[in-house]
């Protein structure tokens, strides 16, 4: 049976967004989901392509809407797209949207280590979305993640490629920590901040139980192959980030990943109630190969 209320989902064709999107569908929730680029629809959704998401056309399908997960953002800058115009001022309009709408409750994916010390262009622009939406007047719900891992994230898809040529490089030492969580985690967590009252105004860490530097984590995702891991030099690494717009790490990228963010694992699993997904189980199993 359908739910009685409804949910819309920003970014619908990204990564998190179409898992998401997929794990409400399989619940019976109403979607409204809205893309700049076109994207398959699930049952029970309401597809909204627009470049610019167009107020007129979005505002009359999403009125009382029990919640919003605003899940557009960049990680990388371009001639095209910087941060402050996606991450700031895009979530602004969204922020209106919401308020137009009269919709009381939204989440937003930020970033692990955004704080108001933040002294680089991502997390600046990250810090200045989450204080917009604080500030709003909406109840809110404000994640920070780690990296999301499935089948088809970015990092995945960058190993894959990298396994393909026949070697993972990377960058520095690789001895820096990432606290990856499972998508399907994420799904249900991010669900769960919509409907359950206990996640009211809260600020939290989206991460797994696990860390692992980054070099083992590289070696325990490729072991079944015969892929060389090669570190390079981290001044090249910066190098190549600034001098080649197509380069696979961008400079914020390498930031975000050499950063050695820690975070509360704890404090999601104690409000979440779910099981997490061991990435050590995943990774043992080559499912995400």
């Amino acid at each position: 049976m359908t739910k009685d209320f409804q949910i819309v989902v920003t970014g619908a064709s990204g990564f998190v967004a179409k898992n998401v999107r997929k794990y409400l569908s399989e619940r019976n929730v109403k979607l409204i989901s809205i893309s700049r680029k076109n994207f398959k629809k699930f049952k029970n959704e309401t597809k909204i392509v627009s470049r610019n998401y167009d107020e007129k056309i979005i505002l009359p399908k999403i009125k009382n809407s029990l919640g919003l997960i605003h899940l557009v953002g960049i990680g990388k800058q371009s001639v095209k797209n910087d941060f402050n115009l996606i991450n700031v001022e895009f979530t602004k309009k969204i922020v209106n949207l919401c308020k137009r709408g009269k919709i009381k409750k939204i989440v937003y994916t930020s970033g692990l280590g955004v704080s108001k010390k933040s002294s680089f262009g991502y997390f600046i622009s990250k810090y200045q979305a989450e204080q917009l939406i604080i500030k709003s007047g909406l109840d809110y719900t404000i994640f920070r993640p780690s990296y999301i891992v499935g089948n088809d994230d970015l990092l995945t898809k960058y190993l894959k490629t990298q396994i393909k040529k026949g070697e993972i490089q990377i960058p520095g030492s690789g001895k820096y920590s990432i606290q990856p969580i499972y998508i399907n985690d994420v799904s249900q967590i991010l669900y769960k901040s919509l409907i359950e009252k206990k996640f009211k105004k809260q600020i939290l860490d989206l991460v797994g139980l696990e860390s692992f530097t980054f070099q083992k984590y590289v070696m325990l995702f490729s072991k079944t192959t015969k892929t060389r891991i090669k570190n390079i030099n981290l001044e090249s690494a910066y190098h190549a980030a600034i001098s080649n717009p197509n380069n696979e790490f961008g400079v914020d990228d390498l930031n975000l990943l050499i950063g050695d963010f820690k975070g509360n694992h704890k404090k999601l699993q104690n409000m979440s109630k779910i099981s997490f997904q061991s990435i050590n189980e995943l990774l043992d199993s080559g499912r995400l190969l």
